[in-house]
């Protein structure tokens, strides 16, 4: 008898270890647009779309479990629907720094084109903006002709 398979089907959250999260949260919320929730006796969590991100700030244990929490460890990617000159423009505008971009990538939706900075705590952010899909050739609705010259 075997046992069933796991398939996982999507990111539901992820942990930051961060130095300060009040500064964190002034960052990810200012430059990036994502909103701060209380949860949990005064945990904090930066929210967008249907994820999100737990902060834990370095040295206050919250999950005895964690063994190696650093800040500056991560490396994330964030899709955005803006365009990457309004990318740039509001990165510039807040005063980020950008350190590689734009440049063409490969991401788990397809093909984009990302920018790359860091937040307060040194973890390496990605903003992308996915190319648009290809055009499918269209097929005749009659393609019987087509068939019989295979």
């Amino acid at each position: 008898m075997t046992s069933p398979t796991l398939s996982v089907v999507s990111l539901d959250h992820l942990v930051l270890t961060v130095a300060n999260i009040e500064r964190t949260v002034g960052f990810y919320t200012s430059v990036l647009g994502m909103e701060a929730r209380a949860f949990d006796q005064g945990r904090v969590a930066l929210h967008f779309g249907l994820q999100k991100i737990n902060l834990h700030e370095v040295g206050h244990v919250v999950d005895g479990n964690v063994r190696h929490a650093t800040p500056g460890s991560a490396d994330l990617c964030f899709l955005t629907k803006a365009t990457m000159p309004d990318v740039i423009s509001s990165l510039r505008a807040r005063g980020v720094q950008i350190i590689e971009g734009p440049s063409p990538r490969t991401g788990a939706q397809g093909t984009m084109t990302s920018v790359y900075f860091y937040d307060p705590d040194e973890n390496l952010i990605e903003v992308a903006v996915l190319d648009p899909a290809p055009v499918a050739p269209r097929i005749p609705s009659d393609i019987s002709g087509i068939l019989k010259n295979l």
